[in-house]
């Protein structure tokens, strides 16, 4: 199974996107970008929950209660969610390259994506290395929030703002591979319930302000720049997984 994920993942990665028609306007999909409080609720509310969580009796009780569940009924691990976590915004580009077009050229999705990641990157890295939560398997205090749901999550919420406008289904299989990747972040006794909530919420929030954000970065970074080609491409050093993008202008 991780074979068959390893290479889809290459398939998808490694296939040269050029930037088919840079010059349409992207203004003329109408991309929502408008900020909008109410759609801050739900992330807010996992992030709280997490961050709640740290001091509160009764959540700390449910983690142990969650994660003993899980514990009696694992056999073995599945490394997956190392792969899946990259899926969501992966597929983006998968679709793009397969004629699905998204709300954006190739340049300004790689913006947001980029602006997104660094967000949520910066976030977790933050609270993991500031906070001192012990894993569920003792191997390190760094357990807060799940940095694999957080990078999940903002893959999920990009593929649903990139294709809300085509189907609402191509956000719901992104939110499902998302939850299925926090899940088994508790299943392999990495995680907490309370680490899996606040790096589900970090990563829909890092997402919808990177969006609210482009306006502003398109003017005044990238304002004039043509984008010629480019590949996303997910990479693994012997221990740990993460993506590059290469792009010409």
């Amino acid at each position: 199974m991780n074979r068959l994920i390893i290479l889809l993942l290459l398939l998808v990665s490694f296939l040269n996107i050029n930037a088919q028609n840079t010059n349409i306007d992207t203004l003329k999909r109408k991309p929502s970008t408008r900020f909008n409080y109410k759609s801050l609720i739900i992330p807010s509310v996992l992030v709280g929950y997490g961050v709640f969580g740290l001091e509160n009796h009764s959540i700390k009780l449910l983690n142990e209660t969650t994660q003993g569940e899980l514990s009696e009924h694992i056999d073995s691990r599945f490394t997956i969610d190392d792969f899946s976590q990259y899926a969501p915004f992966l597929s983006v580009y998968a679709f793009n390259a397969l004629g699905s077009k998204g709300q954006h050229n190739f340049k300004d999705r790689t913006i947001i994506l980029g602006t997104a990641y660094l967000i949520m990157a910066g976030s977790v890295n933050i609270l993991k290395y500031t906070g001192n939560v012990r894993r569920p398997d003792g191997s390190s205090t760094n357990s807060f929030p799940s940095g694999h749901t957080a990078t999940a999550f903002m893959g999920a919420e990009y593929l649903y703002q990139e294709y809300k406008n085509v189907s609402l289904w191509y956000g719901v299989s992104g939110y499902l591979v998302a939850t299925g990747t926090g899940l088994f972040r508790m299943y392999n006794n990495r995680h907490w319930l309370t680490d899996v909530a606040a790096g589900a919420g970090i990563g829909i929030l890092s997402t919808k302000i990177a969006y609210w954000l482009h306006p502003f970065i398109q003017k005044s970074i990238f304002k004039d720049k043509g984008v010629k080609n480019g590949m996303v491409f997910p990479f693994y050093n012997g221990s740990e997984f993460g993506f590059s993008a290469c792009i010409t202008f």
